[in-house]
């Protein structure tokens, strides 16, 4: 019998596509050995076109999932995604507290992937849903991953170079998060993707050169995941952020064509030498 691997947790919601969502945080945690838990705050209707309906699941259902996946199977981090309403993050708030998820060493590190906007920039929250993501998960978050356009509608901040990538990064450590990570992906025009890690003191960045591919659907979802799945292997901040950077630049390169729209970035690369005789 095999040994248990390390366990994780997604908080967020379903994609019918396969490519973004819990979908794509299951795929990129089991590509980097971890084995995936899920509390689903919602089901969509999506396909590689976009999202055509949402069925939101009850408050007192998400916080109990993550109670009981944590109460019995255990986790060595978590990590959110679409959460949708601010009810739902408030009962996400209230749960992480009570199982011992959160910001500071010794709770399991809480990652926050604040999905507020959509790949093509339009907001996903409402403006009670965002307040609600500003003051209580971004101090409960061990880290926060927005990437420019969530910046832009968390901070007002818009991001065009460095200078103004770190200014950000000051704004959203204002906010309690005791690490950020300013991704720098939607920073068109530019030859490179540079991410910026910040722990308020010191920054670190991550830097390669932009990859030509159109799909790039559930990358932001890829890079939160597999950095969730690094700390819950015991790693330190930095490592388990550049450990991540490395996944996701691979699962870029082997991202691949989905339906008549945007594909995903793909974990198969991982995958090796399959035969099914």
């Amino acid at each position: 019998m095999s040994e248990t691997p390390p366990r994780a947790l997604t908080i967020g919601g379903s994609d019918s596509g396969g490519a973004a969502g819990i979908e794509a945080d299951l795929r990129a945690m089991t590509a980097c050995g971890v084995h995936g838990c899920v509390a689903m705050t919602a089901v969509t209707v999506q396909n590689s076109l976009g999202v055509s309906g949402v069925h939101l699941v009850p408050p007192d259902v998400v916080a109990a999932q993550v109670r009981t996946v944590v109460s019995d199977i255990g986790v060595g981090a978590a990590k959110t995604g679409m959460l949708a309403t601010a009810e739902i993050i408030e009962a996400v708030a209230g749960v992480v507290d009570e199982v011992g998820i959160g910001r500071d060493p010794g709770l399991v590190p809480f990652l926050l992937d604040p999905v507020a906007a959509s790949m093509y920039g339009e907001p996903l929250l409402s403006d009670e849903a965002m307040e609600a993501i500003r003051t209580l998960l971004f101090p409960r978050a061990a880290l926060a991953t927005p990437n420019l356009d969530e910046v832009r509608l968390l901070v007002g901040i818009t991001v065009t170079d460095r200078d103004t990538a770190r200014k950000a990064a000051d704004a959203l450590h204002d906010l309690g998060a005791r690490w950020v990570l300013v991704k720098g992906g939607h920073l068109h025009g530019s030859p490179e993707v540079t991410d910026l890690l910040s722990d308020g003191e010191q920054t670190w960045e991550f830097a390669g050169p932009r990859i030509d591919t159109p799909n790039v659907h559930g990358a932001g979802d890829a890079l939160a995941s597999a950095t969730c799945a690094a700390l819950a292997r015991g790693a330190e901040m930095p490592d388990a952020v550049a450990y991540a950077e490395r996944y996701i630049r691979r699962a870029v390169a082997a991202s691949y064509p989905l339906g008549a729209g945007t594909g995903p970035v793909s974990p198969l690369w991982a995958i090796a030498d399959w035969d099914a005789s």
